[in-house]
């Protein structure tokens, strides 16, 4: 086929698919083109690529023809992928995320209370944002693990219970570092 390359999907590249009129190509490739040129941040790659698929797109005969390549069986097309959202990370990941969180809050508290580094106020006040969101993760850990239990088990029916239990601990552990912070003076 005549300039066109049938890894790439070239209606994926511009947002549209193969009922897209060529009035709406025309402003896909412009909206495209003002994101995805080099003056604007993006790379001579991808505008490469970008006036490719709308070289081909836009021409009545080179369309019909790409089209026709395009439906051929066998055939593999070039897709877009991405990294996991958040919640497909698992209840590990969930779970060392939440972890993390809290430790890095509870290092920045530490560390501006015992350094003596009281004109680093904004830094104690971004290490409690820091704990809060630990806390807020933590929370969610539990709810995907109590969802993640089977049906029939006794304890996916406590759910009250359950979150008596995490709001002890945190408030348990709020009030230890309360101790560790007076006790230290």
């Amino acid at each position: 086929m005549n300039g066109s390359n049938l890894n790439i999907d070239y209606y994926d590249i511009l947002g549209a698919d193969e009922r897209t009129s060529p009035g709406d190509i025309e402003r896909l490739y412009k909206r495209m083109a003002a994101r995805r040129h080099p003056d604007k941040g993006g790379s001579d790659e991808e505008m490469k690529i970008l006036n490719e698929a709308y070289a081909v797109l836009k021409d009545e005969r080179k369309r019909q023809q790409y089209d026709t390549e395009r439906r051929k069986p066998g055939q593999q097309t070039f897709t877009v992928t991405s990294g996991p959202p958040p919640r497909d990370v698992g209840i590990f990941g969930q779970g060392l995320s939440a972890f993390l969180c809290l430790l890095v809050g509870l290092f920045l508290l530490f560390l501006v209370r015992f350094q003596w580094i009281w004109f680093l106020w904004p830094l104690a006040i971004l290490a409690v944002f820091v704990i809060l969101f630990g806390i807020i993760m933590a929370r969610g850990v539990m709810v995907a693990l109590n969802a993640s239990l089977p049906a029939t088990n006794r304890l996916r029916s406590h759910t009250i219970l359950q979150e008596a239990v995490f709001w002890m601990v945190v408030g348990g552990g709020g009030y230890g570092i309360y101790l560790i912070f007076t006790a230290l003076e």
